[in-house]
């Protein structure tokens, strides 16, 4: 385990002793780590997640119409 001191604000303050008793923590560092978790789940590479490529597998088998150009695909 990673030790840290870091300066926060109080906004940031706020948001973790939110995030800490919605989820019943003991403490602020739990809190980060819900928070990172939270984060990596939702923001890092989600292109590669099952949910994602379901996703893109639908919108693939809808109706397209194949151009060649702008202008073919403006008349």
């Amino acid at each position: 385990m990673v030790q840290a001191l870091v300066n926060i604000s109080e906004q940031a303050n706020q948001v973790l002793n939110i995030v800490k008793a919605k989820y019943n923590l003991k403490d602020k560092s739990q809190a980060i780590e819900v928070i990172a978790q939270e984060y990596e789940d939702n923001i890092l590479e989600p292109q590669f997640k099952p949910a994602f490529i379901a996703k893109m597998q639908r919108i693939r088998k809808g109706k397209f119409t194949k151009v060649n150009s702008l202008n073919e695909l403006l008349k």
